[in-house]
């Protein structure tokens, strides 16, 4: 009665194959080429290293910040995020999301004269502009300032409608049962203990389609062998090949509403993109603004060096006068406090020095100053600070209009609040009501052998498992069938509120959308004053120190023949060097400026001649 046969291992082996074709179709369309993490820096760090000089251009600073930086490597991977989350999309999922959050370069030292990182020394100091160095970190300049640009910060929109899953999924079922059943009457089954083996082997493909419809194409087949004398057939065969189709008439109904996953991914797709250009920005500003504020406390240290030799030349002449009596010894014990007092400003300004050297390698390298060989570099900047002759800016309404149109972080907002408002599209359709047209249809077959104890067993189904697929095919025995399922919400309170709370976040977005473009037209025009203000401070530092050194220079010639007194000398000298300082922090002051309105318009890339393929790519 319970005997093997070849049909029944025929219809193993399908539905084994069927499922051992499941890890193959899954793995389709499945990225590979995930990118190499990297801590170690490019050779263009330690190709600039010359006896233990760190040999540094503006555009050097600028390349190793693109090869380097971790802030930009870290958006470098936020890219084939944007790759994954639309794949996920295409498949009917919904996107994950993306980190909106962006890094600043730290804040740094800044140039001469800074407030940042001085105070003023109190009352009494010999060198006007002497200063009392503060500790940089208690002071927020080696920190990364951050910033989140999304619209809608940490709160999301709702899911709204479900959307059904367009990757294809085959499901199967292989199981077999023995089952022994104690009988209360015997006239059924012919025996006081049925005992029954049943082998299920079922496999099927499910698939959801852009109209919302879920469609299932189910191939199943039962054998069962009893030692039941009453069954007409002992073994039988049963199979079925079924469709069955589900098509949502309101809620869930529309290719545009299944498909909104997909094209807000699309809009994410860009966004990763834009915020990348974005820290790109961000970077390069940072990286321009760290090495002008450097150059800048390079060439003041030097004005400090000048300061202590013209410092120490009037201790000299002073004490050759004082041994020949022509000067007091009041004059030897002022020439030797100024010798201190520029040698304390000397240490100052080399202190500061350092202070932005050690950060800007940390911006420009990936180990920071964990490379021995760089810790121990000392940075001489190749470039200097020039101020054009004329400034060459295009009216205030040209570069708001490029401003408006170029910069990402507006194109990202605009396109967060087009995908609020796909997002929209779902949680209006979810405030309908559930109504799903569902159809059925499915053809059977039954094939076994015929039971020899009846008297006259009926031959109909008599045969193997290919007589049962005969029936299948043959549609002998179709079952159709057609319907609606309604389900109707007495209030739907959920979908509303999320309905409602999705327009105001969208009416939210679009305020700070207004926010973002205003501040834009502000860091315009306040870029193009401080360019104007630098400029006008740059021209009257420069006549300053041009006159303080021709007052300087005939104040020494009076001392030389006793018309003077080193009092008179030293407040000379310390104008001059205050107004070497000056002029220093105002040519600072001008290049970031210029770079300023090069980031507020979004021109800084080109600008400085780089390349973002290029940048994507880590060179």
């Amino acid at each position: 009665m319970c005997q093997s046969k070849p049909s029944h291992k025929l219809l193993i082996l399908i539905l084994a194959s069927l499922l051992c074709t499941g890890p193959t179709i899954a793995q389709t369309g499945i990225p590979r080429n995930n990118p190499r993490v990297t801590f170690e820096n490019s050779e263009r760090v330690h190709s600039l290293i010359r006896a233990g000089n760190l040999y540094l251009s503006l555009q050097d600073a600028l390349a190793l910040a693109i090869e380097n930086n971790l802030d930009i490597e870290l958006q470098r991977f936020s890219l084939p995020i944007g790759d994954m989350d639309l794949l996920r999309a295409k498949g009917g999922g919904i996107t994950r999301g993306l980190n909106y959050t962006l890094a600043e370069v730290p804040v740094g030292v800044g140039g001469p004269l800074s407030p940042v990182v001085t105070n003023p020394a109190t009352s009494g100091r010999a060198t006007a502009g002497s200063s009392v160095a503060t500790n940089a970190l208690e002071l927020g300049v080696l920190g990364e300032p951050q910033d989140n640009l999304s619209m809608q910060g940490t709160v999301p929109q709702s899911n709204g409608t479900a959307v059904p899953i367009f990757d294809p999924a085959i499901v199967g079922q292989l199981n077999w049962t023995h089952q022994t059943t104690p009988q209360t009457n015997s006239v059924i089954t012919g025996t006081n203990s049925l005992i029954s083996n049943t082998t299920l082997a079922n496999a099927g493909i499910q698939q959801g389609f852009a109209s919302g419809a879920q469609v299932g194409l189910n191939f199943n087949n039962n054998r069962q062998s009893a030692n039941s004398l009453r069954s007409g057939y002992n073994p039988y065969t049963g199979s079925s090949l079924g469709l069955t189709a589900t098509q949502p008439l309101l809620r869930g109904f529309g290719s545009s509403l299944n498909r909104r996953y997909i094209r807000i991914a699309g809009n994410q797709q860009k966004i990763t993109t834009l915020l990348f250009r974005q820290q790109l920005i961000a970077t390069v500003y940072g990286v321009i603004r760290l090495y002008t504020d450097f150059v800048a406390l390079y060439e003041d240290e030097k004005v400090k060096q000048e300061t202590v030799t013209l410092a120490e030349k009037l201790l000299s002449d002073t004490k050759a006068q004082v041994e020949e009596g022509t000067l007091a010894q009041v004059e030897l014990t002022r020439s030797n406090a100024q010798v201190f007092s520029t040698r304390q400003d000397l240490i100052n300004a080399r202190g500061l020095r350092q202070e932005q050297e050690a950060i800007l390698k940390n911006v420009l390298t990936r180990t920071g100053n964990g490379d021995p060989e760089v810790r121990t570099a000392r940075i001489i900047p190749t470039d200097a600070l020039v101020i054009p002759e004329k400034d060459d800016i295009r009216p205030i309404e040209d570069l708001i209009t490029d401003a408006l149109a170029d910069r990402p972080d507006l194109g990202q907002a605009r396109l967060e609040i087009d995908n609020s408002r796909i997002g929209l599209q779902g949680a209006k359709n979810a405030t309908l009501p559930e109504v799903d047209l569902v159809g059925v249809m499915q053809n059977n077959g039954l094939a076994g052998t015929a039971n020899p104890l009846l008297a006259n067993p009926d031959l109909t189904y008599s045969g193997g498992y290919g007589s049962a697929l005969g029936q299948v095919f043959a549609r002998n025995y179709p079952t159709y069938g057609i319907g609606v399922q309604v389900t109707l919400p007495i209030h739907n309170r959920i979908a509303e509120a999320d309905l409602a709370r999705d327009e105001l976040q969208v009416k939210q977005s679009e305020i700070r959308l207004r926010q973002f473009e205003n501040q834009a037209r502000l860091e315009v025009e306040d870029a193009l004053i401080a360019i104007g203000r630098a400029r006008a401070s740059y021209e009257a530092a420069a006549q300053a120190r041009a006159l303080q050194q021709e007052s300087l220079e005939a104040e020494q010639s009076k001392f030389a023949v006793g018309a003077s007194t080193s009092f008179f000398v030293i407040q000379y000298e310390s104008l001059l060097s205050q107004a070497k300082s000056t002029e220093v922090a105002a040519k600072s002051s001008y290049v970031k400026a210029r770079a300023a309105l090069q980031r507020a318009t979004g021109s800084i890339l080109d600008e400085n001649h780089i390349s973002f393929a290029a940048a994507v790519k880590g060179r």
